[in-house]
Order: structure tokens, then sequence, then C-alpha cells
């Protein structure tokens, strides 16, 4: 939309406002929430997205949490680079990687991450897989997180990217 006169937005608000308390609505439809939230962030630029969560951490930093908790998902994974995953997994425990991928077995997730890591290390993650025996969904779904937040942080600081839908894949 580019830079507008917040003039214009103020207008605009009030002959909306206006308009929209003057109709009614008889059949109503619950929509929205956290993940329609998640779904329009992950379809704006960055910029847009940092400016949206900065302004909503003022009013309620839990609600901003459980939105990045939702924005990149485990299985997401499958959408970053060889060198991207490649420099994500320098930063994850082995440990973690395992019970991570106990919730992820013969999926194109598992297959991803295996494929960028180094044969000796996807023997040993396997090996350790197989020790552990079954793992509770909640340890998993932590171990998956705490992958995601590192995912997360290296977008952040730059040093990975994560292209999201509708976004432009060129890098200069």
């Amino acid at each position: 939309m580019g830079i507008t006169s917040p003039e214009y937005i103020k207008e605009t608000e009030r002959v909306l406002e206006k308009k929209l308390s003057t109709m009614t609505f008889s059949d109503t439809t619950a929509t929205g929430g956290i993940d329609g939230l998640v779904k329009i962030l992950n379809s704006v630029d960055r910029g847009t997205e940092r400016n949206l969560l900065e302004s909503l951490e003022k009013q309620d930093p839990e609600l901003v949490e459980e939105i990045k908790k939702r924005m990149f998902v485990f299985e997401d994974i499958t959408k970053l680079s060889s060198q991207a995953i490649q420099r994500v997994l320098r930063e994850v425990d082995n440990r973690d990687l395992a019970v991570a991928l106990k919730g992820v077995m013969g999926t194109p997730v598992e297959k991803v991450i295996m494929e960028n890591v180094s044969k000796r290390l996807s023997e040993m993650i396997k090996e350790d897989m197989e020790v552990m025996g079954p793992v509770r969904v909640r340890d998993v779904e932590e171990a998956q997180q705490k992958i995601v937040t590192i995912i997360r942080q290296l977008d952040d600081t730059g040093e990975i990217i994560i292209t999201r839908e509708g976004e432009e894949g060129v890098i200069v």
C-alpha cells in the first residue's frame, strides 16, 4: 500500500465505522482467532510482521508468544534450504533432535533432516531413537519447539531465511 497520511487513515476508519454501525448482521460466524492471524502474518513481509507483533506485544505479550509459536511449525523445516537446515542443526542438541524426530518418523521432515547431517551423526541419532524407546508426546513437542525457537532466532538475526508463501524467493 505504501506510505499513507494518518489523516486519510483516520478518515477511512471513521467512514467504515459509521457504515458498519448502521449495518445489522443476522448470520454471524466465528472466524479468525490466533490461527487466522498466523495465516495473515505468514503472508505479509517481515517488516509488517515485526511492526504488527511489536505493537500487539505492548498490549498482550502472551498472545504474541502464542502467535510466534504457531507461525513456524516443526514440519515447516522441509521448506528451509539445505544450508539453513545445516545451520540450524549446528545449534540443536543431538538428544533434543532425536526426541523431536520420534514424532515425525518416516515423514519428509525426518528425511530432510537426515539428508542434512553426516552419515555418522544420522546413524547415532537413529540409534538414540531406538534406545530411548517410547517417548511422551509432550516431550516430543517440547523438543520440536526448542528447535523451532532456534530457527526463529536464526531468522531474526538474519543467519537463515524463512521463505513464506507469497514472498519473493530471490536474494540479492
